[in-house]
């Protein structure tokens, strides 16, 4: 029964996260009015960001788990940011007015830039992070955070006036 359990649990997981890149595929879409391939990418630089920071935070002595958390994922999400922001300019608002298979072909081009920017800067090798991860002890609710996520998402989706 634990490991149905447990297994349960790491479905719903997966679930929400593959949710969360759904929904950004649909903002994005409907803001900017085309496929972004290289979405998953930016998802994976911020990651390694998150990474990373766990590490910083592990190097600097913040042993709160709520305040280390805190800390990466403004890290991570103002890296991502930065990012798309990045790729937004340079790839993709030079192609607005040109038929519509260059943004594509774009969009595939930085997905495949990007993928090999993080095999040449992390390492092709898959690692482990140091110590044991335990994602479900304290107070902390993931469900919560990604329910929180995704309702500021939309949030900021129906309101950002923005546009493209």
């Amino acid at each position: 029964m634990a490991y149905f359990t447990q297994q349960l649990v790491n479905g719903l997981a997966l679930g929400a996260i593959y949710g969360l890149i759904a929904i950004g595929y649909t903002m994005v879409y409907g803001i900017v009015g085309m496929i972004n391939f290289a979405h998953g990418e930016v998802f994976m630089v911020g990651s390694f960001i998150a990474l990373i920071g766990f590490m910083i935070c592990a190097m600097a002595g913040i042993s709160s788990a709520p305040v280390a958390i805190l800390l990466v994922l403004l890290i991570a999400m103002s890296f991502s940011a930065v990012y798309g922001w990045a790729i937004e300019r340079t790839a993709y608002r030079p192609l607005r007015g040109s038929f519509r298979l260059a943004p594509l072909i774009s969009a595939i081009g930085v997905s495949i830039v990007l993928q090999n920017y993080v095999q040449l800067v992390q390492g092709a090798r898959p690692r482990a992070a140091a110590g044991k991860a335990r994602p479900c002890a304290g107070p902390f609710s993931w469900t919560r955070a990604r329910a929180g996520l995704c309702r500021h998402s939309h949030y900021f989706g129906e309101r950002w006036r923005g546009g493209p």
